[in-house]
């Protein structure tokens, strides 16, 4: 774990604007009309409104999306009882993880009192700003009274974190763990090592989970509690056990499972050495465990090992758990966060473990394939997937359990809600894909001995893209799928080098032979070509035995588009193929052509480019509005660039009046509608949004990409091979697992549109 110095936390929390949150409009607010409508006297009405009916607070203010971030600083995260004021930067953190993981408002309140019962009156008192209280950072067993109070007394979610948010990630953790070392949880010895709110929480929650009450044993400071103690306050005294030992090292020998949420250190090599065969060890006191990773790992090869701590395998981290269960209940407008929907929240969790993790996420923890087992037991916090995983079902436990106010209907429409929320929805990706799966194609892919494409491989097959056909080494690729636990059943795999493809390879050396005899190619030299996977793979979708085909990961562009022409040619009347990248951003779609092929195109050229590009785009289901890019505005320059523009779009007036295409223009007034309006009112673009540029040169299509995928953030799909007869694409050399499977889905798309048709440009 990286080290982290007092100056540099400091600075951090103090540099610009001091603090990690802050206000900001949701409305407009500059003019004088906005300001009245915001305030006087326009914010009459929504008062009156409310005043008839109080439940329309949650329609007219940001009740419906704000969570009161509430502690008096007696047990703040290591820290103790530091006071209310100083435990202040801890809960401007936790608002700051509402908000960038569910986008959950929050304004943190410290409180400075003590005493339970009054603290529970001013809790109360300010309730009504909220659609949920978050409680933190509270003592034990003060911590038990206050939420319990409050969640008779209010009509909203009430949920103190630190004692629920770590049974539940936990307790899903258990569950997952158990499942892999095959023991039942209803026989399970579990041996807790601190009392605490943290503690007790998750003891509670493991009994509802099968663990039998007699086979939980807890020790606080003064060892294993028992019925002889007569120190113990009523939390306690649940757990308490009829027994005569008192020590960590007499009660967790032959135990199943040590869970630790106390001090660094406490158990040792020996201890653990007693614990059951494959035993489950949760060392959760930060930043030092009960017993360090490498230490346990070392003395025991069968153990299951998690901490708290980010630089080792399963973090059990609260953030995998607050943040999304506030974001179902607040979406329902939830009553209480009830055992329901806990327990929701743990399924959810245990069950996202063992589903394929995103790239990202392996990316953002270096590692090459996190897969459900020892050491990937519960998710990692920055998997994007928590949020429609864990929301959606906590939403249905409160709906089921008629706790939920407002009722969800629409589960897909849900789910694509919360993704827009994180800003991480992309319509059209998901519009592609879902259209791919509608008919799957056969798409052969080659690189199949890489990683990357073995895994999108193995994603296309489970969500029914494709039907994937690989070109590669058997052996090869047997031995990487079975190294990163991916499935290839049923998956055909070809050898272009075996003696079995020899037919088939002289078969296809002849086809070529016959393309190519006039044009200095020898049927030595085609039987030589089908050694080459791309010739190979060109040839398969040529002669009907698959339907398209990706190659590119780790070879040059030129050598996928050359088979591609040699053997299949292009699909319409010039000969002309393109490249085009699909930009989405935040604004939608955006498509840039020619980005690949074209390097100083004609006039004609670019306007061939335009019709293809438009062919493409009208196969995503949109109208294509088409701006052809220069340095010059409709004639401002004369020079031979601005010229060839003007030139072609000419072509496209005369010839395709009913496309909706103008230029020569520059890019600012190309993306900025009421700029071009001013300016050029009569541009055929009128007051439309541009969502297709084509580019006058290689040289500005290819840096405008790059430049968007590296500076705006932007993701990028491509390059799409326009013009060629039958579906071949490209993949750029390196592409991440995602990019290969959009590429898949649009080459299934075209696939499922191809036609023998030559196009008339």
């Amino acid at each position: 774990m990286t080290k982290i110095t007092r100056e540099e936390a400091l600075r951090y929390h103090s540099s610009g604007r001091p603090g990690k949150i802050e206000v900001i409009p949701t409305k407009p607010y500059n003019t004088q009309y906005d300001l009245s409508m915001a305030y006087t006297p326009g914010v009459a009405e929504p008062c009156l409104e409310i005043q008839k009916n109080s439940e329309d607070a949650y329609v007219y203010t940001s009740k419906c999306n704000l969570v009161a971030v509430i502690s008096n600083g007696t047990a703040v995260l290591g820290l103790g009882d530091i006071g209310a004021m100083a435990g202040k930067p801890v809960m401007e953190g936790k608002g700051l993880l509402f908000k960038v993981f569910a986008d959950v408002d929050v304004f943190d309140i410290e409180i400075n009192e003590k005493d339970a019962d009054k603290l529970i009156r001013i809790v109360e008192a300010v309730s009504p700003t909220f659609g949920g209280i978050n409680l933190e950072d509270i003592k034990a067993p003060e911590c038990f009274e206050i939420e319990e109070q409050l969640k008779q007394k209010l009509d909203i979610p009430v949920f103190h974190d630190d004692q629920h948010g770590t049974a539940i990630i936990s307790g899903a953790g258990l569950l997952n763990a158990l499942e892999i070392n095959g023991k039942k949880i209803n026989e399970i010895r579990v041996v807790i090592n601190g009392a605490g709110a943290a503690a007790i929480s998750c003891a509670k929650l493991y009994k509802r989970l099968g663990v039998k009450r007699e086979n939980i044993f807890m020790l606080d400071s003064k060892g294993l509690i028992t019925k002889r103690r007569t120190d113990l306050n009523k939390y306690k005294q649940e757990f308490a056990q009829d027994v005569s030992i008192t020590t960590l090292a007499e009660t967790i020998k032959g135990a199943d499972v040590f869970l630790g949420l106390s001090v660094g250190k406490v158990l040792t090599p020996e201890m653990l050495k007693t614990m059951a065969p494959n035993p489950i060890v949760f060392a959760m006191a930060n930043p030092v465990p009960e017993i360090a990773y490498d230490e346990a790992v070392a003395t025991r090869s069968d153990i299951i090992m998690a901490t708290g701590r980010s630089d080792y395998p399963n973090q059990i981290n609260n953030v995998l758990g607050f943040p999304f269960i506030f974001r179902g209940a607040l979406d329902v407008k939830a009553r209480t966060i009830n055992e329901e929907m806990k327990l929701a929240a743990v399924h959810a969790l245990a069950k996202l473990a063992k589903e394929d993790v995103p790239e990202a996420v392996n990316v953002a923890y270096k590692v090459h394939n996190l897969s459900f087992g020892k050491e990937y037991i519960i998710p990692k916090p920055l998997d994007p997937r928590l949020i429609t995983k864990v929301a959606p079902a906590v939403a249905k436990a409160a709906m089921d359990t008629g706790v939920a106010r407002a009722q969800i209907t629409d589960w897909k429409t849900y789910e694509i809600e919360l993704l827009k929320r994180m800003g991480i929805y992309n319509k059209l990706v998901d519009d592609i894909r879902n259209k791919a799966c509608q008919q799957p194609k056969r798409i052969v892919f080659t690189d199949a001995n890489n990683f990357k494409v073995l895994k999108a491989v193995h994603l296309v097959m489970q969500e029914g893209i494709a039907i994937p056909v690989l070109i590669g080494n058997h052996e090869d690729i047997r031995k990487l799928a079975g190294q990163y636990n991916l499935e290839l059943n049923g998956i055909a795999i070809i050898d272009v080098y075996s003696p079995k493809e020899y037919e088939r390879r002289k078969q296809y050396a002849q086809l070529l032979f016959e393309k190519r005899k006039r044009k200095g190619m020898t049927l030595d030299e085609a039987m030589e070509k089908m050694r080459d996977p791309n010739y190979f793979g060109v040839m398969m979708v040529e002669t009907g035995d698959a339907d398209g085909f990706i190659s590119g990961f780790s070879t040059q562009y030129a050598n996928i588009i050359r088979p591609a022409l040699q053997i299949i040619g292009s699909n319409n009347s010039l000969n002309h193929i393109a490249g085009m990248y699909i930009i989405t951003t935040k604004q939608g779609p955006f498509f840039f052509a020619d980005t690949t092929v074209n390097i100083d195109p004609s006039a004609r050229t670019l306007a061939d480019t335009t019709l293809l590009t438009a062919n493409q785009v009208r196969r995503f289901n949109l109208v294509p509005r088409i701006a052809l890019l220069s340095f010059s505005n409709f004639g401002s320059n004369r020079t031979e660039s601005p010229n060839k523009v003007r030139e072609a779009v000419e072509i496209l007036h005369r010839d395709y009046p009913d496309l909706i295409v103008d230029g020569e223009i520059q890019a600012n007034y190309a993306f900025n509608r009421s700029l071009r309006q001013e300016k050029f009112p009569f541009s055929k673009l009128a007051d439309m949004e541009v969502n297709t540029v084509i580019f006058p040169d290689l040289n500005s299509g290819n840096i405008a990409y790059k430049m968007m995928q590296e500076l705006a953030g932007a993701e990028v799909i491509g390059p799409i091979l326009m013009g060629i007869r039958k579906p071949i694409n490209v993949l750029q050399m390196g592409s991440s697992v995602r990019e290969i499977v959009n590429m898949t889905a649009i080459t299934v798309i075209d696939a499922q549109t191809v036609s023998d048709e030559i196009i008339r440009l």
